[in-house]
């Protein structure tokens, strides 16, 4: 299950980091083409929802011992959702500094706006960047998780062989041993039942002699 959560979490971080450089392009743009970005990322938030639905879904089928690590990164994700929701309404209602002197025209020195936009779009890409590093961590992890799974799991392997292998030289020895003991018992029963005979055989000589014996006298 864990796979198909990473699965849509990549899926979450390519997309996030997709709407994140459209709301930054939002308030440079003007008219029909302002329209469109804005369908476009309104598109894109509900695809980005649907995906978080789906983690959510996914993470309630994982064990219980290894769900904590997924809460976390599940919680971080929703909270990056609320903020690009945020930014995407503080967007439209947005202009940039060029969009803004061309529709007041306004021809002004703007270059402190200008400056605190460049910082913006510094930390939206700076957030972008750390999203994908995370993501590429992840998977780097779950790599080594089930590198480690495939090791675990061989010895479990040879550990089985071995122990099948012991069990079979087992039943080797103990059909061994009952055919030898079965053996010892049939020579025992013959030499009793020797001994059986050879007594009878005595006592009866032993009779006749005593027969015989007394009737000669």
């Amino acid at each position: 299950m864990s796979a198909e959560f990473e699965g849509y979490e990549q899926d979450y971080g390519v997309l996030t980091a997709e709407i994140t450089g459209r709301i930054g392009r939002i308030p440079r743009l003007v008219g029909d083409e302002k329209k469109q970005m804005i369908l476009n990322v309104e598109k894109q938030l509900e695809e980005a929802k649907e995906l978080l639905e789906q983690m959510d879904l996914e993470m309630r089928e994982i064990p219980a011992q290894s769900r904590g690590m997924y809460s976390n990164r599940m919680r971080s994700y929703k909270q990056e959702m609320t903020k690009l929701e945020t930014d995407f309404k503080r967007s439209r209602i947005a202009y940039s500094d060029e969009v803004r002197n061309e529709l007041l025209g306004d021809d002004g020195n703007s270059s402190e706006i200008q400056r605190a936009h460049l910082l913006d779009n510094t930390e939206r890409l700076e957030r972008s960047s750390r999203r994908l590093e995370a993501g590429y961590q992840v998977a780097i992890e779950t790599e080594q998780i089930g590198q480690g799974i495939l090791e675990n799991l061989s010895q479990d392997k040879e550990k089985i062989q071995r122990a099948r292998e012991r069990l079979r030289e087992t039943d080797t020895n103990l059909g061994k041993s009952s055919r030898i003991l079965t053996g010892m018992l049939r020579r025992i029963i013959q030499n009793r039942v020797l001994f059986v005979a050879l007594g009878i055989i005595i006592v009866f000589t032993i009779v006749l002699a005593i027969y015989f014996s007394v009737r000669g006298h």
